[in-house]
């Protein structure tokens, strides 16, 4: 397929809807693009500038809104162009439209360099967690898209790669965001590609019988449009012929060809959920059904939100066709996915709204899961949310709410509301009660039973599904515990009080406090009472800051030493054989289990522990205590790698050594030097063996440097 050649006028005729304000600036926008792109030519021989341009137009029928549009037709400049900044774009086109072409740029860095399902899955992950809105994820998706269309371009072994990765992350996404248009192309293109001899062996079946098949649809498509017409139903009717793909997935589970019943269809459009149903019935009184071919995806949405009614029947001539009837709105939704939900705000069926913004939700959830949890449990919020399996249950009212498979109803019940989650005393689903541990079904209607006073219990951990509502039940226990902390500080150091002979009023006045909270960094008396019941720091030592008689910090630990290390302790480190002394891992050397280590003793703030050659703590001796490792806990610990680079796609080579080795990365930071990218890589290890095993991992790409 040959680079279609689009011009700005072709825009312009698909961005009329928009405000006279909307056009002009992504009139400027286009402008930007050319300014930036100026001189530079595609492998495909066309002007830079028909990539973005094209990106636009598939969106364009899309329905998005003018934001995405201006964002797609500047979404290489960073990449690509010759000035352009995130500044710089935020400056002319706001700091929304920066956000989504500063991420898009970073995702099309990344590559997958391996087939396997962890790199498949693990490069979807990263890919959504950098779309912070999905509309990130459209930009994407059509830029891949036309990329597609001109793959010709490249060499066949890039061309496979390519298609591999389009299978198994942006289909898989596209299918999620039920964007059937282009998921369906993006299907054929990669299966002619990855299997041509396949691709072709349908095609010449399909053609064989081309001429036959579209006069069977035609004559079909008139007899069933004159049924509607006699019974006074608007409608419109489009025929078509099954994909290569769609044929080629049903042969590869098993059916032969001539088994497949729906290589013929016809699509019914309507203007009523009502007139679906009466179009159904009109059809089956005039043609015989297939045994067990009828499915109603009205009232039971599927997983990506496509909504329709399908029935299969023996039409004329003993042909088998498969119907779809849908609305207008249905088959914008099908065809388009979220992204029409811009358009059908207002007008839109309420369960089809309510789907919508679950899912448009859902992608929020993920982003704030990563950047409140740790890599291993966004990995699973993916797995669960994004990636598995989903149903729809219902609240006794009809309205339709999105789970993942085997949730439970605790599950259900936080997604309607933290307060009616933490206050449930049982479930009720299809008028029968059931334990709370119930794994939902799809279609079931669920009850749930509340009680003020009621509150969450611990074991409802081991049932919930999503990591929403354990991290909603962890949240209330964690409340629950300081809340304990702090009424048992505050009973410690009024008995220590009592035991001085020292009024309370004058030791916790305003102004004493406001020292306490100054020198300890905290920010409430709840915080030092809390401080006080977890050990952190003594009654006594509170008590004598009021009086500026700071106790020297190893006064403090001396107090707090045991004869005997607890052997239990979640602690990673043992200070002086006690292993219940507050301690941190310092960030300027980043230790994990098996360096050598020191304990430094900071001013109130408990042991700082360095690797033993740091040179923040060389030359203080005086300041210095014991430490060891605690061979009883098995926790990560964070480091950094520090790195010189010069190979632009290696991000994509970190991600895939990371999956291989699990070794989790938190965050990555680039500085560009004369003598290429500096980059520091902050990364979850269990032990100084698995973070030198990933070091040396790294160190054998071409172009790169492991610094100490």
């Amino acid at each position: 397929m040959q680079d279609k050649e689009i011009s700005f006028k072709d825009i312009e005729e698909k961005i009329k809807h928009f405000s006279q304000e909307e056009q002009a600036k992504i009139k400027e926008a286009y402008l930007f693009a050319c300014k930036e792109h100026e001189g530079s030519i595609r492998k495909s021989g066309s002007n830079y500038i028909n990539h973005p341009l094209n990106v636009a137009n598939i969106l364009l029928d899309l329905n998005v809104d003018s934001t995405t549009i201006i964002a797609s037709l500047i979404h290489e400049v960073l990449n690509h162009g010759k000035t352009a900044t995130k500044e710089t774009i935020a400056e002319n086109f706001g700091k929304e439209v920066a956000i989504i072409v500063d991420n898009i740029s970073k995702i099309n860095k990344l590559e997958l360099n391996d087939v396997s399902d962890s790199s498949a899955i693990y490069l979807r992950k990263v890919l959504v967690g950098l779309a912070e809105d999905p509309r990130v994820l459209y930009i994407k998706l059509a830029d891949r898209l036309h990329n597609m269309r001109t793959i010709w371009a490249l060499d066949e072994e890039k061309q496979k790669k390519r298609a591999q990765e389009t299978m198994s992350v942006l289909v898989p996404i596209a299918h999620r965001l039920g964007i059937n248009s282009i998921k369906s192309e993006l299907e054929n293109i990669c299966l002619k590609i990855l299997k041509p001899n396949v691709y072709n062996d349908i095609l010449e079946l399909l053609n064989k019988t081309t001429s036959e098949l579209n006069d069977n649809l035609e004559k079909m498509q008139q007899k069933i449009s004159k049924l509607l017409d006699d019974f006074h139903i608007k409608h419109k009717i489009k025929g078509r012929v099954k994909s290569v793909y769609s044929i080629y997935n049903k042969m590869h589970n098993g059916k032969k060809y001539s088994d497949i019943y729906d290589i013929l269809a016809l699509r019914v459009f309507v203007d009523s959920e009502e007139e679906c149903y009466q179009v159904i019935n009109l059809i089956h009184s005039t043609f015989k059904p297939m045994n067990k071919r009828f499915k109603d995806y009205i009232a039971n949405p599927k997983a990506n939100m496509y909504q329709s009614l399908h029935t299969t029947i023996y039409g004329l001539d003993g042909e088998v066709y498969e119907i779809q009837v849908r609305t207008y709105e249905m088959d914008e939704i099908a065809e388009k996915g979220i992204a029409s939900h811009w358009s059908y705000k207002e007008k839109g069926t309420k369960k089809v709204q309510a789907i919508m913004e679950q899912k448009l939700e859902m992608f929020r959830n993920i982003i704030e899961t990563n950047q409140e949890e740790n890599d291993s449990t966004f990995e699973q919020t993916i797995s669960s949310e994004l990636l598995e399996e989903l149903i729809y249950v219902y609240t006794p009212k009809g309205d339709v709410i999105e789970m993942p498979k085997d949730a439970s109803p605790i599950d259900f019940a936080y997604r309607i509301h933290s307060r009616i989650g933490d206050t449930m005393t049982g479930a009720i689903v299809n008028n029968v009660i059931v334990p709370l541990s119930y794994k939902l079904q799809n279609n079931d209607v669920v009850k749930i039973i509340t009680n003020n006073s009621a509150t969450p219990n611990l074991d409802w951990l081991e049932y919930v599904k999503t990591p929403q509502a354990k991290a909603k039940i962890k949240s209330y226990f964690s409340k629950q515990e300081h809340e304990m902390l702090v009424e048992k500080g505050k009973n410690i150091l009024e008995k220590e009080l009592r035991k001085k002979k020292l009024s309370i009023s004058d030791i916790l006045s305003s102004e004493n406090i406001s020292k306490i909270l100054k020198d300890l960094k905290m920010d409430s008396l709840d915080d030092i009472y809390s401080s006080i019941g977890s050990l952190r720091y003594t009654a006594g030592y509170i008590i004598n800051l009021t009086k500026d008689e700071k106790q020297n910090v190893d006064d403090i630990l001396m107090e707090r030493l045991r004869p005997t290390v607890i052997s239990d302790s979640k602690n990673d480190i043992i200070v002086d054989g006690n292993s219940n002394i507050m301690y941190s891992l310092a960030k300027c050397c980043h230790p994990v289990k098996g360096d050598e280590i020191v304990g430094f003793i900071t001013k109130g703030e408990g042991v700082s522990v360095h690797k033993k050659n740091c040179p923040n703590v060389l030359e203080k001796e005086e300041r210095l205590i014991k430490v060891e490792w605690n061979n009883n806990t098995d926790n990560t610990f964070i480091s950094e790698i520090h790195l010189l680079i010069n190979n632009p796609n290696f991000l994509a080579d970190i991600i895939t050594t990371s999956t291989k080795e699990k070794v989790y990365i938190s965050e990555v930071k680039n500085k560009e030097t004369d003598n290429g990218t500096l980059c520091t890589i902050s990364v979850k290890v269990k032990n100084k063996d698995e973070l030198e095993h990933f070091k040396n991992q790294l160190a054998k790409f071409k172009n790169v440097e492991v610094k100490d």
